[in-house]
């Protein structure tokens, strides 16, 4: 029988398809949200009659804990944190707080109030970092490269330890890129989309990017929720790469994007040194082998499509956005 759901980061790209996915299979979901004068909730805002919404932080142990009285989930998933890894250079210590730290006090508040309930924590390929084998699967050691990766390590630790040390139902998706038209802008993959979309609108004439050789396993956010929830209704609980098994170059993503509206992206782009990371990951792909095996699991939507999708729904924004304006222009 479908229980109850607590979603950190409920209104970020993944919680909106998780939120989705839990309530279709009946669940009870509930989502955290961080106090602030304005809340983010356009992902969810198709939801927000069917969710309930709370407020407390990753930061607070004490909000965590009497959230958890409060609604006594079955399934607490994790998946707040601070995620940009441009960010975490500029950010250190807020990116460790939140995205460590806030691990242990998740982890703690479900220690304290309840040893029963499942946990999922959203660990990254981005842990692997300069890549020790490839492709990367749940043995391959770990080297993060930004403190983004670290925290995410932290994390990662110390969701096995809680395991091995409390006999917690504790496991981590290691999860290697997955995008959606609900990505945010700052991410690279959306800021080409939206690119593409601008010029092709006649709104810019050019998109401003960094490496374009940097290689990445790209899924879709929607296929990878799936496994989240696949993972907590095992037996026991383990930890699981998910990724597409594929490798396509920043580069790639660019000509699907420019070719699918018809233009040549060598015309458009231009490469800004501000734009290259500190310390780059190169190389990214995971070994999806054992999600297969033991939870059944592979992705649905490939890269292609997963571009062709996000420059779609770009389009359809920006040219309502420019409907709007000549409306009132007018």
């Amino acid at each position: 029988m479908p229980g109850t759901a607590l979603i950190t980061g409920i209104t970020g790209q993944d919680g909106s398809y998780l939120a989705e996915f839990l309530l279709g299979r009946g669940y009870r979901v509930h989502g955290i949200v961080r106090r602030a004068s304005t809340e983010p909730t356009e992902r969810i805002r198709h939801l927000q009659d069917q969710v309930v919404l709370h407020q407390a932080d990753l930061t607070d142990l004490a909000s965590l804990v009497r959230l958890v009285q409060e609604i006594r989930p079955t399934e607490f998933y994790n998946l707040a944190a601070q995620s940009f890894v441009p960010t975490s250079w500029h950010e250190p210590i807020l990116t460790g707080d939140v995205t460590g730290l806030g691990v242990a006090r998740a982890l703690e508040a479900i220690r304290l109030v309840d040893p029963d309930i499942r946990f999922y924590q959203a660990s990254s390929s981005e842990m692997f970092g300069k890549v020790q084998e490839t492709p990367q699967r749940e043995t391959t050691p770990l080297y993060p490269r930004s403190p983004y990766g670290v925290a995410k390590v932290y994390g990662h630790y110390l969701t096995i330890n809680y395991r091995e040390s409390y006999d917690m139902y504790a496991c981590s998706g290691i999860l290697f890129n997955h995008e959606s038209p609900r990505r945010g802008l700052e991410f690279v993959t959306r800021k080409i989309t939206h690119g593409v979309a601008r010029v092709k609108l006649g709104l810019d004439s050019e998109l401003r990017l960094g490496n374009l050789q940097a290689k990445r396993d790209w899924g879709f956010a929607g296929d990878y929720v799936r496994a989240m929830w696949m993972m907590l209704q095992q037996d026991e609980a383990d930890d699981f790469v998910i990724g597409t098994g594929e490798t396509h170059s920043v580069e790639e993503f660019v000509q699907i994007a420019f070719d699918y509206v018809g233009l040549d992206w060598r015309q458009h782009v231009v490469i800004d040194p501000q734009f290259y990371r500190p310390a780059e990951v190169d190389l990214l792909l995971g070994d999806r082998t054992k999600a297969e095996r033991q939870l059944g699991w592979k992705p649905e939507v490939g890269f292609e499509d997963l571009v062709t999708m996000m420059v779609d729904n770009d389009l359809a924004l920006l040219s309502i956005a420019t409907d709007t304006d000549n409306r009132m222009a007018a």
